[in-house]
């Protein structure tokens, strides 16, 4: 195992609590620890896995008592010596701990610095790593449980399998060259082209999941948008059960956007309340309508809301036109203010009641748009199993398929080995990245710049 400098940070979250974590990993941290601590045994000469209980002291005053957490190399989250001690929350007694420690000689850990020396130790791969990420930051049940499956080596297994058939046709290949002048043939070359074909689809379906794993990973965004007084506010404060925005009859109230996150179901769903689509002069209700299309390229649902008084019809320009800007998003036409619809006399009652529709005035069709929505969002994560797919496994997954498609395309031109072997080491070193078998700093520097100091 590596062993590397003392580092500390508190590991919970800030602000009054029962309790504070703070964790101190790296060489000599016992030494450390025990300039601080004073209980029946030392941390020094502790057995691993055990409780301490004592007093923590810091500059000749005793500032807490404490519980002493120790862990001996390897067996400890980082794969070094760790003492975690835990002490009564709150702003200022976890952040004299820490200080104490620094002035014991540890320094503060940076940004995700504890799992990258897990990650160096060994006892994480990288996709597991970016798991605990996941993890601590999932806005939903499912999210957070697919990241479980991750943590415990779910897509680890699935790309050590890949690896593992990609690896023994490479190996076919280039022992048919070491035979070349016998003309000895290993694999058949359909069987050969067949096999490259299905690992490069994997890729490619593995890679699909990125978005759905977005869903789970930050939530489902749905944008509400319409014309000026379609009752776009009034929606919003309705989905949320409190006045959330500003609801009004003169039109174009809203210049800018509101977003708010609520929990529908198991599903965290981002609603987007923007300005409304109308030709304007007015130079901040343009900027607010240009901003509300930058916003509805991240929505997974737009939801076009239609004032049923002014025809059933009367959005159909605005629904199309976003259908043919927004292709990967699901648009839809609510009717709003049936209400007042129903009282006028060509009014049917079987049309009242087709499709999405609603009046929040008499508190009607919320829980049926609700109902909607959760389907929406449940249907677009449906592909995700066992790994919650991030940007840079995607793009990598993605390059891997690229590298066997050529490499399928010279075994089928009947190319010399050599050349399907040189595409095939490529799409291995790729998948190599993802799971941090091929690093470099950069690439962890990427990886773990986004997780919390105390991770």
């Amino acid at each position: 195992m590596l062993t590397f400098d003392p580092i500390c940070a508190i590991a919970t979250p800030p602000g009054a609590a029962g309790l504070a974590i703070i964790r101190l990993s790296g060489d000599s941290c016992f030494t450390i620890a025990d300039t601080c601590f004073r209980g029946k045994t030392s941390i020094e000469e502790a057995r691993s896995h055990t409780i301490l209980y004592g007093a923590f002291w810091s500059g000749g005053q005793a500032i807490d008592q404490v519980t002493a957490f120790v862990y001996r190399a390897p067996h400890s989250y980082t794969g070094e010596d760790v003492v975690e001690f835990g002490c009564h929350g709150g702003t200022i007694v976890a952040h004299e701990v820490v200080q104490a420690l620094i002035e014991a000689g540890a320094r503060h850990a940076e940004p995700g610095e504890f799992t990258k020396r897990a990650f160096l130790n060994r006892k994480l791969d990288l996709t597991q790593a970016e798991a605990v990420g996941d993890i601590i930051h999932a806005v939903s049940t499912q999210g957070s449980h697919t990241a479980a499956r991750q943590l415990m080596g779910g897509f680890t297994r699935r790309l050590a399998e890949l690896r593992e058939k990609l690896l023994e046709l490479c190996g076919l290949l280039e022992l048919e060259l070491d035979f070349s002048q016998e003309d000895i043939e290993l694999i058949d070359k359909t069987v050969l082209a067949r096999r490259i074909h299905e690992a490069r689809e994997y890729c490619l379906e593995l890679a699909s999941a990125h978005r759905s794993s977005e869903i789970l990973r930050s939530g489902f965004s749905v944008g509400i948008v319409g014309y000026p007084n379609a009752g776009k506010s009034s929606l919003l404060n309705a989905l949320l059960g409190k006045n959330r925005a500003i609801v009004s009859e003169i039109a174009g109230t809203t210049r800018d956007y509101i977003e708010e996150t609520l929990q529908i179901g198991s599903m965290a769903v981002r609603i987007i309340d923007t300005a409304g689509f109308r030709a304007s002069s007015d130079v901040i209700e343009v900027a607010g309508i240009q901003l509300a299309e930058t916003l509805l390229e991240e929505c997974h649902l737009i939801l076009v809301l239609n004032d049923s008084a002014e025809g059933w019809e009367h959005s159909n320009p605005l629904v199309n036109s976003l259908r043919g800007k927004f292709l990967e998003a699901r648009v839809e036409c609510v009717q709003t203010k049936i209400d007042l619809l129903e009282n006028t006399p060509e009014a049917s009652k079987d049309a009242i009641f087709e499709g999405l529709h609603l009046s929040v005035k008499e508190e009607r069709g919320i829980k049926e748009l609700k109902h909607f929505i959760e389907r929406e969002a449940q249907r677009a994560v449906q592909t995700v199993s066992d790994a919650l797919i991030n940007a840079r496994q995607a793009s990598l997954l993605t390059q891997a398929a690229s590298s066997l498609a050529k490499a399928r395309e010279a075994v089928q031109a009947g190319a010399s080995n050599e050349f399907a072997a040189i595409d095939l080491r490529e799409a291995l070193k790729r998948i190599g990245e993802i799971t941090g078998e091929v690093w470099n700093e950069e690439i962890l520097n990427s990886v773990f710049a986004k997780f919390c100091i105390g991770k």
